[in-house]
């Protein structure tokens, strides 16, 4: 049985995040396939320009958008509503790891202090009963 290493091919319609630049954090799609180096990538609707990007400032993701080549904007628009991909991309733990990790950059010095009591009074709670 022949087991496969890559699992996320880039692709025409791969959803990608975004991990440097101006852009960081952002989703975009692949629009067209440059070269080995580089895609052409657009976000109507994260507001990512369409724009060359390198493949190394770039995360493949697993989900995949059915477009094809060179696909215009209002068009990626439909077909990103039609197949539902920014609410799956929302839904996933990846993102919601990297929301929670917003949150927690974004957390006062008190804030952390009363996060860790709760989970003090938890853990203590959870060991009671057990």
């Amino acid at each position: 049985m022949v087991q496969v290493t890559f699992k996320r091919q880039v692709e025409v319609g791969r959803v990608v995040l975004i991990n440097q630049g101006a852009d960081a954090g952002k989703v975009a799609v692949i629009i067209e396939i440059i070269d080995h180096n580089r895609a052409l990538i657009d976000g109507p609707t994260t507001g990512v320009a369409r724009q060359a990007f390198a493949f190394r400032r770039m995360v493949l993701t697993p989900l995949v958008v059915k477009i094809p080549r060179g696909v215009g904007q209002t068009a990626l628009v439909a077909a990103l509503k039609k197949q539902t991909v920014l609410a799956k991309w929302e839904q996933s733990a990846w993102a919601k790891k990297l929301e929670q990790r917003k949150v927690r950059q974004s957390l006062t010095d008190f804030d952390r202090f009363k996060l860790r009591k709760l989970q003090n009074k938890r853990r203590f709670t959870l060991a009671q009963k057990a």
